[in-house]
């Protein structure tokens, strides 16, 4: 069985993605590695990748892209609202700027938090997606084939006694249920690590006693969208139920909804749903 940096991609590409990155710290091009290569930093899981994934502000994503088109690399933006690919030679970039489902845009916190990193496998230091961040983005994907709680419970397990646990409950705020989800999975999968503060169960699990006003005359909501783009367009086709979506806090327009939901569902596979 193959382990360790080797079982992330062939050497061959893993060096041209190192390659990459150099040239584009040379260019002071901001960017944070995230995606399996930072999962692998976080906790030392190696698994196939079919990608390299660098998460930007969507103010200066154009800007990377024109920076890897110099290097050679095809680009197109994908969806509008969270991501773009970079192609050159069968190797894949993905530039992300925020999320399928809209709650996780790149802002200025992740760069301000980021960690750096000599990476797995690239032979090259970087700045790596924060680790409150990536378990916020992963809680939420939660599609048919592709469920990020796993890679949520690992980074809580190699992560949790160095994590911000303030401001990873910021970064929930109101969708904060969806936090503990994963914690109250967490204590199960893993019983008795004590690695999630005692206060903050408590603290939760009084919040989520407290019900929610629903809007009067409003139409019921379905936060299911949020999780995943397929499994619930019956509801909000079909049973009237709002969508998600659409409310304040979420950084999509109705034409990205169409076409997000709309978009082929990806095969099983690494990186599958991304």
């Amino acid at each position: 069985m193959v382990t360790g940096p080797e079982a992330l991609a062939p050497v061959d590409v893993r060096s041209r993605y190192g390659d990459t990155l150099r040239r584009l710290n040379e260019r002071k091009v901001p960017y944070l590695v995230g995606g399996t290569y930072a999962l692998s930093h976080y906790t030392g899981i190696c698994r196939p990748t079919k990608d390299l994934d660098l998460f930007v502000r969507r103010t200066e994503r154009d800007l990377v892209l024109a920076a890897l088109r110099t290097l050679g690399w095809q680009t197109r933006v994908s969806f509008p609202h969270w991501l773009a690919k970079a192609r050159r030679n069968g190797d894949s970039i993905d530039v992300i700027h925020g999320s399928g489902n809209g709650l996780a845009s790149v802002d200025d916190a992740w760069f301000d938090h980021a960690r750096y990193a000599r990476l797995p496998g690239l032979d090259v230091g970087a700045w790596v997606v924060p680790p409150e961040e990536m378990i916020f983005s992963k809680a939420f994907v939660m599609e048919k084939y592709r469920y990020d709680g796993a890679d949520v419970a690992h980074l809580l397990l190699r992560q949790g006694p160095g994590l911000d646990w303030d401001r990873l409950l910021r970064r929930f705020g109101l969708r904060f249920r969806v936090l503990f989800a994963h914690l109250v999975l967490f204590e199960y999968i893993y019983p008795g690590r004590n690695v999630v503060p005692a206060d903050l169960f408590g603290k939760l699990a009084a919040r989520v006693g407290d019900d929610e006003p629903a809007e009067a005359g409003g139409a019921a909501e379905c936060r299911g969208v949020l999780l995943s783009r397929k499994q619930y367009t019956t509801d909000t086709a079909d049973w009237g139920y709002k969508d998600a979506r659409r409310d304040p806090d979420v950084e999509m327009t109705g034409r990205d909804i169409e076409t997000w939901s709309a978009a082929p569902a990806a095969p099983p596979g690494p990186d599958a749903e991304s």
